[in-house]
């Protein structure tokens, strides 16, 4: 009991001194810990730059007090005056303590005599991004507090000696009984035989067992950890880190007396699980139990394995992020990203300048740097755009010509890359990259470009099996990459196409101001059309339509409708006809690509169609729709409505007529004729698109260019999926001073008084040139209109661009021109008209026919004497 109240004793002095040195370093650590992280604040260094940085940092040094439960937290400048104490009246005066070596960086820790009593305190430094010390933080506790927690703490310590001494005293007779009775009384030589049987166990097992103490020493290895970590014989009882073999990873390990689970350590060529446990969890460790195996092959497999599943979700990846668009330059910048960073740290992607355009390259055709994408964008590689002719020593020329794909370990000893751009080669070796793969996009046996990756942090050349994984992702690329190409050659030629069947320049006529816009749609060319057509009595056709589908066969199709609106045109039909006519052809163009079953799917399935004409002398618009949007009308006041259209079925579904409609247009009215592509888009309806077409247009100072452009500025997408046509035209009058109508009395002399009277007005307007072809034209068809038509009979002459005779009456029967014999006595009569005008024909009304022919106005080709040329080549009867 003696040595027991003894050793009890000494426990408690050195528990006291103890106690008392570890609260006073606690004290110290804790102050250095507040004080480093208050210094490290992000607000901190921009609150010292303002003006008063008390305001700031005085409640943020008080919040962050209390938080870690220091006694004070003071912010100070390098002269030692405060910005902030937990007693404001301190602020801005002078810090009471040592500051020199924290001014020079370091951190220092002190107790004094300060503002709170007897302080424990550390000084840190607070440095700018420079190095440079523009502050320093102290942060402490008092004494009286640290004395207080040792004083709290005392009472507990001897209870617990006490109780210590009484539960050893009876611990050592329970403890000495239990032993007797567990042993079942066996003596020393049992104990020993049992002892070594343990330990032949011990070193037969196939994992290692190592026991260290608590003061870092080696207490016991078994053989296999002997075997795998390389240790003498005689390393037992020695000082871990005087071992010799053991490695500074494993040592620092067992050192530590840390918990660890599966932790793998290299110990020379093997790798090395090792499960740690210390002896003494519950209190300061003393010592650690080591547990050991080798997992060396298993560990080379599942490296494997990982890498395999990463090259595998890197091709996964690869077939859904690349390709998700039919652009060339696109899909070459997918092919860039999804490769960085996971294989290359930088990967530029140069096509053959024809396949950016759509076209099959040649060979040996230069490469246009497409795409770039890297870990950084200070790289010294060519930049995108850059037009690049490789020497036929670098691996992308040999590459490009062979379709292998070519490995370059060690760029900076690779002389025929380095020969292409030695100064860029320098700064790109210079900048840390130091190994290529240079791939070829090959697809259908044709190569496309080029793919390159650049490898610089990872310290690893490229090898032959990321060789092979950058020849699969290229070629996965590669398909994606030359469909990209053909749609964008097929996108260029429907396009090309398109514009060719479109007009190019409207015609001259003064019916109308007219303004048109046409955009295709960028994932297809559609069948979009308009047209602006000429029509006798100065009258002008307005024509939109729209043919459902894309690609060349709309764009087809549109060409061949465009064609026969202009043949029926000619025809002077009104244009529900023309339309019932169109929707015919269509049926037939339907019917004829359907009897191909390898193109039934190619078919048109049919279009809209909308067709109005002006006369600008009656100022009135007949008009007529085939499913297409009904047009919009633009009043000189401003006034913005929809015209009430029958809308008609689309041209190629048949059984139904087409109906008319017919409206009265004051001078300066606007006609707005358009596609769906305009007004309909998947982000709005087409109501808001048509409301937002006419706020676009009511602004009736505006000439039709200045209304489109406005159109265009609010409805035009930005990547327009339908094709984009546009209409306006502003109408004009053909007023009563230049045109001239006279009724014409059903009886042979009224012709000469009808020349008389032609003759005059010809004489008012300035064309006594035309005199006399007028007068023949008129005589003759004013004579066959009284022999062969019925009344009543008018002449109507329109002066505009040409001069326009017109003679009208109420028969349907149609002149035909022939060639007369030598002995008919009639017949040449329309031969004459034909040969003294530039055009001539006929065109049907609800009361019968008009005849019309033009002559050309004086100073115009074919005018004035080239008339009367014409007439004097008529043979001689």
């Amino acid at each position: 009991m003696a040595i027991v109240v003894l050793l009890a004793a000494g426990a408690l002095l050195a528990l006291v001194l103890q106690s008392r040195h570890d609260i006073d370093r606690e004290a110290r650590n804790r102050s250095v810990a507040v004080a480093e992280t208050f210094a490290h604040q992000l607000g901190l260094q921009p609150a010292l730059k303002t003006s008063d940085p008390s305001t700031i940092l005085q409640p943020l040094a008080e919040q962050t007090r209390k938080a870690a439960g220091v006694d004070f937290i003071v912010v100070m400048d390098t002269n030692g005056i405060r910005y902030s104490h937990p007693q404001p009246d301190r602020i801005g005066k002078r810090f009471v303590g040592t500051i020199e070596p924290s001014l020079q960086g370091k951190v220092h820790t002190e107790s004094v005599e300060g503002p709170l009593g007897k302080e424990i305190q550390a000084v840190v430094p607070v440095k700018d991004p420079d190095g440079e010390v523009v502050a320093l933080v102290s942060a402490g506790l008092t004494v009286e507090n640290v004395s207080g927690a040792l004083d709290r703490q005392l009472p507990v310590i001897l209870l617990a000696i006490a109780t210590g001494l009484g539960l050893a005293t009876v611990g050592t007779w329970l403890i000495s009984r239990r032993l007797r009775r567990q042993t079942h009384g066996l003596g020393t030589q049992e104990m020993t035989r049992m002892y070594e049987h343990h330990d032949a166990v011990l070193h037969a097992v196939r994992e290692g067992v190592v026991i260290t103490d608590g003061d870092g020493q080696l207490l016991l290895a078994n053989d296999e950890a002997k075997r795998l970590l390389g240790l003498p014989e005689n390393a037992e009882g020695r000082p871990i880190r005087d071992v010799p073999g053991l490695e500074r990873r494993m040592a620092d390990l067992l050192l530590s007396g840390r918990e660890a689970t599966d932790e793998v350590i290299g110990s020379g060529d093997r790798l090395l699980v090792v499960n740690q446990r210390p002896t003494h969890p519950r209190g300061r460790p003393e010592g650690a139990v080591v547990t050991i195996r080798d997992s060396t092959e298993m560990q080379i497999l599942t490296t494997r394995a990982e890498t395999a599943r990463r090259r595998l979700k890197l091709l996964y990846d690869a077939g859904g992020d690349i390709g998700t668009t039919l652009d060339v330059v696109r899909t070459a910048e997918e092919l860039a990203a999804v490769a960085v960073p996971r294989f290359a740290d930088f990967v530029t992607v140069d096509l053959a300048d024809q396949v950016i355009d759509g076209d099959e390259p040649a060979p040996g055709a230069d490469m246009r740097r497409t795409a770039i994408s890297g870990i950084r964008s200070d790289h010294p590689l060519y930049p995108v755009g850059r037009l690049i002719d490789f020497l036929p020593s670098t691996p992308q020329a040999r590459g490009y010509g062979t379709g292998r794909a070519e490995l370059v370990p060690d760029l900076s000893k690779a002389p025929g890359w380095q020969a292409q751009d030695p100064p860029r080669a320098r700064a790109i070796v210079d900048y840390g990259i130091h190994s290529l793969i240079a791939a070829p996009l090959m697809a259908r046996g044709v190569v496309l470009g080029v793919v390159n990756f650049w490898r610089s942090q990872k310290q690893e050349p490229f090898d032959e099996d990321e060789l092979s994984l950058a020849e699969e992702l290229v070629a996965r690329a590669a398909v994606s990459m030359d469909n990209a190409r053909r749609y964008t050659r097929e996108h260029a030629l429907a396009v090309t196409l398109q514009r060719s069947l479109l007009p190019r320049a409207l015609p001259e006529q003064s019916a109308m101001d007219v303004a048109h816009f046409y955009l295709p749609a960028q994932s297809g060319v559609g069948g979009d059309w308009f047209d602006v057509i000429p029509l006798p009595g100065s009258r002008v056709a307005l024509v939109v339509g729209d043919v459902v589908g894309h690609g060349l066969h709309a764009a087809a199709t549109m060409g061949r409708l465009r064609t026969a609106v202009h043949n029926f045109s000619s025809l002077d039909l009104p244009p529900d006809e023309i339309l019932a006519r169109l929707d015919d052809l269509v049926q037939r163009i339907d019917h004829d690509h359907n009897q191909d079953a390898e193109d039934a799917d190619g078919g048109v399935l049919g279009a809209t169609c909308l067709y109005a004409v002006y006369d600008p002398v009656s100022q009135r618009c007949t008009m007529a729709r085939a499913g297409h949007l009904p047009p919009l009308l633009v009043g000189p006041d401003g006034t913005t409505q929809i015209v009430e259209l029958p809308a008609g079925p689309p041209l190629g579904l048949g059984g139904m007529p087409f109906e008319t409609a017919e409206l009265e247009l004051a001078e300066g009215s606007q006609l707005v004729l358009y596609t769906d592509g305009l007004v309909e888009e998947r982000t709005r309806d087409i109501s808001e698109g048509l409301e937002l077409l006419r706020a676009a247009l009511s602004h009736p100072d505006r000439d039709p260019h200045d209304s489109c452009r406005a159109v265009l500025d609010m409805l035009l997408p930005a990547r327009p999926t339908d094709d984009v046509a546009l209409l306006i035209a502003r109408t004009r009058t053909l007023g009563p001073d230049r045109v001239a109508q006279w009724d014409v009395a059903f009886e042979p002399s009224a012709v000469g008084a009808m020349r008389s009277v032609a003759a005059k007005k010809l004489d008012e307007w300035d064309l006594t040139e035309l005199g006399f072809a007028a007068e023949l034209i008129l005589s003759e068809l004013i004579t066959n209109a009284l022999r062969h038509g019925s009344g009543p009979v008018r002449v109507r002459l329109l002066r505009d661009h040409n001069l326009t005779c017109e003679v009208w009456d109420g028969s349907s029967t149609a002149p035909h021109l022939r060639y007369a014999a030598t002995t008919d006595e009639g017949g040449r009569g329309l031969f004459l008209v034909a040969q003294l005008s530039e055009h001539w024909g006929t065109r049907y009304t609800p009361e019968g026919k008009v005849i019309w022919a033009e002559l050309a106005l004086p100073g115009t080709p074919g005018g004035g004497e080239a008339v009367l040329s014409a007439f004097l080549d008529v043979d001689p009867l």
